[in-house]
């Protein structure tokens, strides 16, 4: 079986308990979470090969985040040990008309503090055949953004399918950096994924008649975003999360696929929200793992956006559905009835 490569940063997520605010809260659940690592194991725990390249604090934390993946079965074997400090984020849960909120504290972490050196991507890229990375990982740092570039020569020059998820994150870089950076490195892509924010506010491509932050999202508009995106990078596939938030606590969910100069649709999705962090994640390793698998365009994005849509049931970042329960919902079974 091929295997795929992730890229990125594993963090320490803390949460306070339940629906508590940060400021209230007098004790914190630990977990661990980042973008590609949540994909690597939603891989794994559909039965894909996958493997995770980061660097980690050689101490405890570091330790610790390494079995965490150890334990749904990625492969850890090309994990560099060394800096000083895993990083962390703090993720308090919105309800109802109350957002959710995420802060970071991650400035100075090992794999921020990466060199070229730490990664032989020739070695890395044995036996692969996909790469992911995320918008993430150069907005990180400068060298970090240099790092993955490397990597994405490397695994073009091995014939690898290229995956990037745009995730853009404002508290990370602003936009126009963010821009010129992931410009430099969209030649490099295969498959784009993308949520109803990022390309506009990484491209400034913007989709007509939507506006995220009322809930209102146009299907039609999101079909132009997809096709400009694929004209200006050359894309062979382009995936957009369609997210309708009608609040903190019910969001509408569904997605569009562009591939082969048409269009897929998913679906679309009522979902009450347990946990959406992670949820894009959840969408990109299931959309992978269709494509790996050879899956017919509409089949990929409706197992993708069943499976994402399960995860935003689930606490805390990793998707820990089976592809039965996936299929179930793909065909038509949403009612929430107990398995006895």
């Amino acid at each position: 079986m091929s295997k795929v490569v992730c890229f990125g940063e594993i963090m320490g997520r803390f949460n306070p308990d339940g629906f508590l605010r940060i400021v209230q809260g007098s004790s914190f659940h630990l977990s661990f979470a980042g973008g590609e690592a949540n994909v690597a194991v939603a891989l794994s725990n559909f039965g894909q090969r996958s493997s995770f390249v980061t660097k980690l604090p050689d101490n405890d934390l570091g330790v610790a985040a390494m079995r965490e993946l150890r334990r749904y079965g990625v492969d850890v074997s090309d994990i560099v040990m060394g800096g000083d400090r895993l990083g962390l984020y703090f993720v308090e849960k919105g309800a109802s008309q109350r957002a959710s909120k995420v802060i970071y504290d991650r400035k100075h972490s090992a794999v921020t503090e990466s060199v070229p050196d730490d990664f032989d991507w020739d070695r890395i890229f044995k036996d692969a055949a996909w790469f992911h990375f995320t918008g993430i990982t150069p907005a990180l740092s400068d060298g970090l953004a240099e790092i993955v570039k490397d990597a994405l020569k490397a695994a073009k020059a091995k014939g690898l399918t290229v995956s990037c998820d745009i995730n853009y994150r404002a508290k990370l870089w602003p936009e126009q950096k963010a821009g010129r950076v992931m410009r430099d490195l969209m030649p490099y892509v295969d498959v784009c994924i993308s949520n109803e924010e990022d390309a506009e506010k990484v491209f400034g491509i913007r989709a007509s008649q939507s506006d995220v932050s009322k809930g209102q999202i146009s299907e039609n508009g999101y079909r132009s975003v997809a096709r400009r995106l694929a004209e200006c990078f050359g894309f062979n596939t382009v995936a957009i999360t369609l997210r309708g938030s009608l609040s903190a606590s019910d969001n509408e969910w569904a997605g569009i696929l562009y591939a082969g100069e048409n269009f897929f649709v998913s679906p679309k999705y009522t979902v009450h929200l347990v946990d959406r962090v992670g949820g894009g994640d959840s969408f990109g390793g299931a959309l992978i793992y269709g494509m790996i698998n050879g899956f017919p365009a509409q089949k990929a994005i409706d197992f993708a956006v069943a499976a994402s849509c399960l995860k935003q049931t689930i606490e805390y970042d990793f998707n820990q559905v089976t592809t039965d329960e996936v299929w179930k919902l793909v065909n038509g079974d949403a009612s929430g009835r107990v398995n006895r």
